[in-house]
């Protein structure tokens, strides 16, 4: 089994190609894919995105996505055949597309900062879950909690506490945690893949 903690502030930014913002990459499975020549290769991958400006989303053919606004005044995300219209302005609402569709995103209100989630179709699918009080997260041989708001205590092969943008992720073995929040407002992110 392997854990790994994470602080989205010590994370690297890598420039978007097109400019129009920044990726925070938090884990890509299998560690040998990345954003690289093989940068298709990953089975799952999570980031959190600071969108600066308007622009196409990368087309990314066989892979799910689940993208969440964490802060800002979000986009409007309008595929060209209309299949996605969606206003992703409510945060800490998972929102779920095809990586493959040709979409455009437009900012609402200023820049944002999104939380995102690829998984590859034939491979593996994604639960993402807004956790806001004490409950037993699902157990799952691959997954990642992070916290957005308030400090999380969680009980699981070891005992470990999370700050706000703080968070793990892990692999090799079936965890579940205990997750139990602290403070007024909580909310954590929870994700488990469900590999085929």
């Amino acid at each position: 089994m392997t854990l790994h903690r994470f602080d989205v502030g010590e994370l690297p930014a890598t420039p978007w190609k097109n400019g129009g913002g920044v990726t925070r990459e938090i884990v890509c499975q299998p560690q040998s894919a990345g954003l690289g020549a093989g940068m298709n290769d990953f089975d799952w991958r999570v980031s959190i995105a600071h969108i600066a400006s308007d622009g196409p989303f990368s087309s990314f053919p066989g892979v799910d996505r689940i993208i969440t606004l964490l802060s800002g005044g979000g986009v409007h995300l309008l595929s060209e055949g209309g299949q996605v219209n969606h206003r992703l302005d409510m945060p800490l609402a998972p929102f779920a597309f095809a990586g493959e569709a040709p979409i455009h995103a437009r900012l609402l209100a200023g820049d944002c900062r999104d939380f995102n989630v690829m998984t590859r179709r034939a491979v593996c699918s994604a639960s993402l879950q807004v956790v806001r009080s004490a409950c037993d997260g699902p157990a799952a041989s691959q997954g990642l909690l992070m916290a957005v708001q308030g400090h999380w205590q969680l009980e699981g092969v070891s005992a470990e506490t999370l700050a706000p943008q703080q968070g793990l992720w892990w692999t090799g073995a079936a965890m579940a945690w205990r997750l139990q929040p602290q403070g007024d407002d909580p909310a954590l992110l929870a994700l488990t893949l469900h590999f085929h």
